[in-house]
């Protein structure tokens, strides 16, 4: 009686510490699907090589024009994918490199895989070509679904080889227009608009015929640099042997203006936004470029201002330059800065008024933020922030191209005055470095900030109004796992 009592509390207690581990490894262990996928999931699709042929050929020439046209990585991934989904073409990888674009398709077991690569060899910004690209697409992935793919390649050809909206001259017009502006920004005199206006479009016809002649994109950068503070040292020694034109007192000003001029084209926003995004290698090239291209700058800057001192020329930077400004004159710089940048960037005349407002903007955000951000870069990053949530709504309602509107959101924040300040100080004293590196820290954290917070604005956009598919799977694929 008693050993078969024994027994039974024996066996009870088996049972019961059986189902206590069962109860802790069922809280330990995960019976769901993975959170990240190791790879993307082949499809079975059994594609002929023809239609598979058209589709990826479309797909890398619409990636190829984002691309090329300073399109965030994430960007170029989503849009490929919507249009080979929008085409029955499921399980696309896609790589991309800052020169070069990687489409594969897995036709099922009893068809290769078709991989093709495409060398993006243009650099070039046209943003009403980007515009028509992107209209195109919505057609594609559009309720009433996809047209033919011939003729739908057809259409972009012809989008892609179309002439530019408006002639050269209008490009080095705008150029002028924007360093105007900047001027404009620091409230100065007329006089030094012309002047600022007029060394900018020297620069930008240098420039053009530099590339024409194959020259290096950082040996031009640095010889229209030189060519701007050439200039402005040309004021500067105008003034020291007594000829005093009227309203020229801060030659400065032409410099600074060079500087946001030049560093207008750079990519910073698309580096950041590929970092962000989880596309280190782009990331990498585009901020290696901004990199390059900012050395070429403070380089073409630094000889002629060693020069100038050297020659006794009394060059100086104003210490209470930009302490004037209001918000006014600086929302009114910022509006022109937006007009002359969209114009050196084909960007269409009826958009002209909405790029001026949303810039003026983001200019009165930085302004009225800026008492209450004291810590370096913050306040060009909560300004950066509303351009990029302008941009995504512009892009949503009017498909005007992102990098448009957030570059011109944020020109005029550039950190010109401190870039300068750094490479006087540089060239000025034999403890330079020491004395530069407040300004450089500064001009640094400005740009990172810049950067940073236009990407978080448009991500922030994007999660308020809304992702596609094909943008959350290139967000997905992005991610660390988990």
């Amino acid at each position: 009686m008693s050993k078969g009592i024994n027994y039974r509390v024996r066996e009870l207690q088996q049972r019961v510490g059986r189902y206590l581990i069962t109860m802790a490894g069922g809280a330990l262990r995960s019976t769901n699907a993975p959170t990240q996928l190791l790879s993307i999931p082949g499809s079975e699709q059994q594609l002929s090589q023809r239609h598979a042929r058209s589709v990826i050929d479309l797909c890398l020439r619409a990636g190829e024009a984002m691309l090329a046209t300073g399109a965030s990585a994430a960007d170029v991934v989503a849009t490929v994918l919507r249009i080979s989904t929008a085409y029955g073409v499921s399980g696309m990888h896609v790589d991309i490199t800052f020169t070069s674009l990687t489409v594969s398709v897995h036709r099922g077991m009893n068809e290769d895989p078709m991989s093709i690569m495409r060398i993006v060899k243009v650099r070039t910004i046209d943003y009403t070509r980007l515009q028509n690209v992107y209209w195109l697409i919505d057609v594609i992935t559009g309720p009433d679904g996809p047209g033919d793919v011939d003729e739908t390649r057809e259409q972009l050809s012809a989008i892609l080889t179309t002439p530019h909206p408006y002639r050269r001259w209008v490009v080095t017009a705008g150029k002028a227009i924007l360093a105007a502006g900047v001027v404009v920004m620091f409230d100065v005199s007329f006089v030094l608009v012309l002047v600022a206006a007029a060394s900018a479009a020297i620069s930008d016809i240098m420039t053009r015929r530099l590339e024409r002649w194959s020259v290096p994109a950082f040996f031009a950068q640095m010889a229209a640099a030189a060519v701007t503070t050439v200039i402005a040292v040309f004021m500067f020694w105008l003034r020291s042997v007594g000829i005093e034109i009227p309203g020229s007192n801060s030659p400065t000003v032409i410099v600074i203006a060079g500087i946001i001029m030049l560093l207008s084209g750079v990519g910073l926003t698309a580096a950041a936004s590929d970092a962000i995004g989880g596309y280190y290698v782009t990331a990498t090239a585009r901020g290696m470029e901004v990199v390059m291209m900012t050395l070429g700058l403070a380089v073409g800057i630094s000889i002629v201002l060693s020069l100038s001192l050297r020659l006794g020329i009394p060059v100086a930077v104003g210490d209470s330059l930009g302490d004037n400004r209001s918000v006014i004159s600086g929302m009114v710089g910022a509006a022109i800065i937006a007009v002359g940048f969209a114009l050196a960037s084909y960007v269409r005349m009826r958009l002209l008024p909405i790029m001026a407002i949303g810039a003026s903007l983001v200019f009165a955000v930085y302004w009225f933020v800026l008492p209450l951000a004291s810590s370096p870069g913050l306040a060009p990053a909560i300004a950066g922030t509303a351009a990029g949530v302008i941009s995504y709504l512009l892009y949503r309602w009017l498909k005007v191209p992102e990098g448009a509107t957030n570059m011109v959101g944020i020109i005029a924040l550039l950190p010109g005055l401190a870039l300068y300040r750094g490479i006087y100080a540089l060239m000025d004293s034999e403890y330079g470095v020491t004395e530069a590196l407040p300004s450089m820290v500064m001009a640094l954290a400005t740009g990172l900030g810049l950067a940073a917070g236009t990407t978080i604005g448009g991500f922030v956009a994007r999660r308020t109004f809304g992702f596609d598919r094909s943008a959350m799977l290139a967000l997905k694929r992005s991610r660390t796992p988990r």
